[in-house]
């Protein structure tokens, strides 16, 4: 037999091989009984606890896949728990039970107003339409008490095959038994992709209905870097298959090909990520969000419950950096035992540096406490960086925080050391002051998710913006030029721990651009290294330069694909 291909979008640079598990949630309904013979008060009731069952699923699966995957990810299942409390979504379901449905017809005919609207738009509000799928069947798998498959337990080698996948789905695949998955829908920029990108499982999403045509058990290979499906592959692509996925790591660090050292971090959220870190071939840890250690809790962490964390960071990586990122909260990220009052737009509110120089200023202090004292008994060499700064009297009253703390410990007998010292440049206004910056800092880390957000004047949670919020537009590239220039006229060294970092299409614009370290989640890591050994610093500014003089987004895609 002959192999068969079938071309989608391939959303990770890995392949697997394995066999044909289908997956179908889809819940049958009955045809409904007459509407006088319908309980309308017992139906709302049923819907009201499938409501509740639904809120507790959401928020246990968002706290396992933030501790398992990371918090960006879990940020969807924010949005999932936001759609539950729509009042035009559960609105139109009640209207449903009030024209006597049962509670399951009403939440199927409810939301399908809105999937239909979500769908009519194109583009990713598309997409999210299945985020209302996603909710849609969790609830009707509740309220009719329907079994959920468990993915967690595979069996080894499968390659799961469906019309589409969930992120709540996605979020449950063990990257140790499903060699890959492949979707008839879906997009580069859904939440399942995003999932697959994260957990380092080969995917190819939007194959089309000859998706379902391939049979279950059937040998499949997912070419998640073609973005291929091959059905009942020959040897030779089998072995091609297999050996992708011994991507080759790189324990040492790495330099252009003409000899400029390059640091590849990791992004970490949790100490339980160290190890897959190191696994990957990180050389350091670029961003280690704290967020994690406060949240979930009744009572924030003492400072000797972090010192214990952050030396563990530290000594994981003895010939490395560790750059933590002091507590951002606000924003998206409230935590319960802290007092904040809602705010029209908390993105531009009180969050990051704003709250730990105002009412967090006891939780910095802390905080710095526990880092010093860090820096003194770790083996790795320890960077602080700030979150959201956007003057420069918030680096100077940070810094004088810094000193006052110091200062304690001295009092105290405790020994410290003081660590580099950076922010995070995710503001424009951070842009624009980076000489400034740079004459009072060690270091720059430009984080591009908001970034790009700040700049664009384009939420990173609005779908009918969603097209401006990208990294490749010049304008993102500009502010990424200026933050680098800036950084390096005042001798300080600048990476980037944005999602941008770890695209490996963009290794060498970014190593054009003149980045010192880029840093990425932990599974991306082997593909930039082995993308940075093939660079060459001189024409890498060159295709930078010409990135520069883009003027659209467009342009630099095309650049990008003629340049792969």
């Amino acid at each position: 037999m002959s192999e068969r291909r079938l071309e989608g979008i391939g959303v990770t640079p890995l392949s697997g091989v394995g066999t044909v598990v289908w997956y179908d949630q889809e819940v049958d309904l009955p045809e409904p009984p007459a509407p006088e013979e319908v309980d309308t008060d017992t139906e709302h009731d049923r819907f009201e606890t499938a409501l509740d069952a639904a809120r507790e699923e959401l928020q246990a699966e968002r706290d396992r896949t933030a501790e398992e995957v990371g918090e960006d990810e879990a940020e969807i299942f924010d949005a999932h728990l936001q759609f539950l409390d729509d009042p035009q979504i559960t609105g139109a379901v009640e209207d449903a039970i009030d024209e006597g449905l049962p509670a399951e017809h009403a939440v199927r005919e409810g939301f399908e107003s809105a999937i239909e609207q979500m769908e009519a738009a194109g583009g990713r509000m598309a997409e999210r339409a299945d985020d209302l799928r996603d909710i849609r069947d969790r609830l009707l798998r509740i309220v009719t008490g329907s079994e959920r498959l468990d993915l967690s337990e595979l069996p080894e080698g499968t390659v799961l095959l469906a019309e589409m996948l969930t992120p709540s789905d996605t979020a449950q695949l063990d990257p140790e038994r499903v060699a890959g998955f492949a979707t008839a829908k879906g997009g580069r920029t859904s939440h399942a992709a995003i999932f697959a990108r994260s957990i380092g499982i080969p995917a190819v999403v939007g194959v089309g209905e000859d998706l379902l045509e391939i049979e279950a058990d059937a040998e499949v290979v997912v070419d998640g870097e073609a973005g291929e499906v091959v059905v009942d592959p020959d040897e030779e692509t089998r072995e091609r298959a297999a050996e992708s996925r011994d991507v080759e790591i790189r324990s040492e660090r790495v330099e252009t090909a003409d000899g400029e050292p390059v640091e590849v971090a990791a992004n970490i959220g949790t100490a339980a990520e160290l190890e897959g870190a190191v696994a990957q071939g990180a050389d350091a840890v670029g961003l280690f969000r704290t967020e994690f250690l406060f949240l979930d809790r009744e009572t924030p962490p003492d400072e000797d419950e972090q010192l214990e964390t952050y030396v563990e960071a530290l000594d994981a990586f003895p010939e490395g950096r560790v750059v933590v990122r002091t507590l951002d909260i606000g924003g998206d990220k409230p935590i319960p035992y802290v007092d904040a009052e809602e705010e029209e737009n908390p993105f531009l509110g009180t969050r990051g540096i704003r709250r730990s120089l105002g009412p967090d200023a006891e939780l910095f202090r802390t905080q710095l406490r526990a880092l010093l004292r860090a820096g003194a008994e770790g083996d790795g060499e320890l960077a602080v960086m700030f979150p959201m700064v956007a003057t420069v009297e918030e680096v100077d009253r940070s810094l004088a925080v810094i000193e006052d703390v110091r200062a304690e410990l001295d009092e105290d007998g405790l020994e410290y050391e003081t660590p580099e010292l950076g922010v995070m440049v995710e503001t424009p206004a951070a842009v624009f002051m980076g000489e400034q910056l740079a004459e009072r800092l060690d270091f720059f880390s430009i984080g591009t998710n908001d970034l790009t957000q700040y700049v664009m004047a384009a939420s990173r949670q609005n779908e009918a913006v969603a097209h401006l919020h990208n990294p490749r537009d010049p304008a993102v590239l500009r502010a990424i030029d200026r933050a680098v220039d800036a950084a390096h006229a005042g001798d300080a060294w600048i990476g980037m721990c944005g999602e941008m970092a770890g695209d490996p299409e963009l290794t060498e614009l970014l190593l054009g651009l003149g980045l010192d370290e880029l840093s990425m989640s932990a599974v991306t890591i082997p593909d930039v290294k082995e993308n940075v050994v093939t660079v060459d610093t001189a024409e890498a500014r060159e295709f930078a330069e010409r990135a520069l003089a883009s003027s659209t987004k467009d342009e630099v895609d095309e650049l990008i694909t003629d340049n792969t």
